[in-house]
């Protein structure tokens, strides 16, 4: 953009902005223990779902002990329904689960110890106390078990560990059938890896028949699924901060065009993938620094991820510290608000699961990398975010002058004075998303200025985030010519 259209100055931009749900302090969540069931360290727990067609069941991913399904009529007394043993299953262990209608996927096969073959089996659960194994798949000769499996339409998604990832026909739910196998290239994102073992396909994301995989040491995989026998790898990224230590991209959570990573003693990134061929991070939560941290000493080990759209939250298992809630109303700078569980409790999590106000915990027995005596799963409650639309019910407008600008941008007349007396954080954003301008006003009164002269000349996204909520419009740089 070489030149903008000269509009007299002191004209006025009548900003009305775009209203985001409100997103309560994460401090003010109010964790509540409803529930704990233990199982035992030869039968351990590894991660948990509610029902997603609103019936009061919980499903267990009880490795050894294989499926059970807890009915939580009353969560404070959950009480055992049914158990899918491994004798239904092929005798592979049940590691992870997901649920598509009346129907449970169960991603099988011990990672551990990785002598069990690859596999996954549908489980009927039109009647969850009554649950009917419909058929098991297992990729023959195989060994490395099964983290986690995704279904779309009439297709299973399955992160096979060492052997990729898997894709499943499943509209037939009594045959299931293979269509293909993927092995991402282990030479990124070094070349010639000293240990390869450390490359599995174990969390994941779909949607559009794309597959976002956390690859472990070979960070983040793109997979364009949409020809299922022949998918392509698209996209790839991994944190060149990481090239000299051992990484673990462990879980993804998607959102739009954001995609939320586990990296396990690393914490956690926030990735634009709005063009897959150019991943770019925008933002991460990192509080021990790594890689200059201890993998072993490291008190957190993030795993699996919840998102609360609504209230901008992110639920992450982490491990040595039970669970971090992450503020994620600015995703370019995630911040842990609210933890449950503690450092030196002897305690560890692997999974987690969310439905509405509870939160579902799983616990592992574990030595390395950090010391878990207890296996099982807890019930939390806690209180949902408020979510407002305060542009709608209130005609919340400012005045931002002059428009465009070319050294400041000054914000009066807040109208209503809905806001007026609060503490406001003010942003400014490229239309890449990314934090520009950040201040902090503890007092927003009646009118405040903003240095944009570094600014080169184009559009930004002008924030402003209060209490009450965010609003966002777009204002204009031009440069200052005499």
């Amino acid at each position: 953009m070489k030149h903008l259209p000269k509009i007299i100055a002191g004209t006025l931009l009548v900003v009305s902005f775009t209203n985001y749900d409100f997103a309560q302090n994460c401090s003010n969540l109010n964790l509540q223990l409803k529930a704990e069931i233990p199982s035992e360290c030869i039968t351990m727990t590894m991660t948990m779902m509610h029902d997603v067609q609103d019936l009061p069941y919980l499903y267990v991913a009880n490795k050894e002990a294989g499926l059970k399904i807890y009915n939580i009529s009353n969560i404070s007394t959950p009480a055992l329904a049914a158990t899918v043993p491994i004798s239904l299953l092929e005798d592979l262990e049940v590691i992870s689960l997901t649920q598509e209608g009346s129907f449970l996927y169960l991603a099988l096969g011990n990672i551990f110890n990785n002598s069990q073959n690859s596999g996954m089996a549908i489980v009927d659960v039109s009647n969850p106390a009554l649950p009917v194994v419909k058929d098991v798949w297992k990729l023959p000769n195989s060994g490395g078990g099964a983290g986690i499996v995704k279904v779309e339409g009439d297709y299973a998604y399955l992160g096979a560990m060492w052997n990729g990832l898997i894709i499943l026909n499943v509209s037939d739910k009594s045959k299931i059938t293979i269509e293909s196998q993927f092995m991402p290239d282990i030479n990124y994102p070094v070349k010639n890896p000293p240990i390869k073992s450390f490359y599995n396909a174990r969390g994941m994301a779909v949607k559009n028949s794309l597959v976002y995989l956390c690859f472990d040491a070979g960070g983040i995989r793109v997979i364009n699924a949409i020809d299922k026998k022949n998918p392509k790898e698209t996209g790839r990224y991994a944190n060149p901060d990481y090239n000299n230590v051992v990484r673990a991209y462990n879980n993804a959570i998607l959102d739009d065009s954001l995609l939320y990573i586990a990296i396990d003693y690393c914490g956690l990134e926030v990735l634009n993938i709005k063009d897959t061929t150019k991943i770019q991070m925008i933002g991460k939560w990192n509080p021990y620094n790594c890689p200059f941290n201890n993998w072993g000493k490291s008190p957190i080990h993030t795993n699996e991820l919840q998102l609360n759209k609504k209230c901008k939250q992110l639920f992450v298992s982490s491990g040595k510290s039970d669970l971090h809630v992450i503020d994620i109303s600015d995703p370019t700078a995630p911040d842990s608000c609210n933890i449950y569980g503690g450092v030196n409790n002897n305690l560890g999590t692997w999974g987690v699961g969310l439905y509405k106000n509870q939160i579902y915990l799983s616990y592992i027995c574990s030595g390395i990398p950090f010391p878990s005596i207890w296996t099982g799963f807890k019930i939390l409650s806690y209180d949902e975010c408020i979510s407002t639309s305060l542009t709608e019910k209130q005609g919340i407008q400012f005045n931002a002058f002059p428009v465009p600008a070319t050294s400041y941008i000054t914000i009066n007349e807040l109208k209503n004075s809905i806001d007026q007396g609060l503490k406001i954080k003010l942003r400014i954003r490229n239309l890449m998303g990314q934090l520009l301008v950040s201040k902090l006003f503890d007092h927003f009164t009646e009118s405040q200025s903003i240095d944009i002269s570094f600014l080169k000349e184009g559009m930004y996204l002008l924030e402003i985030d209060s209490e009450r909520g965010i609003y966002q419009q777009k204002i204009i740089k031009a440069t200052n010519s005499k």
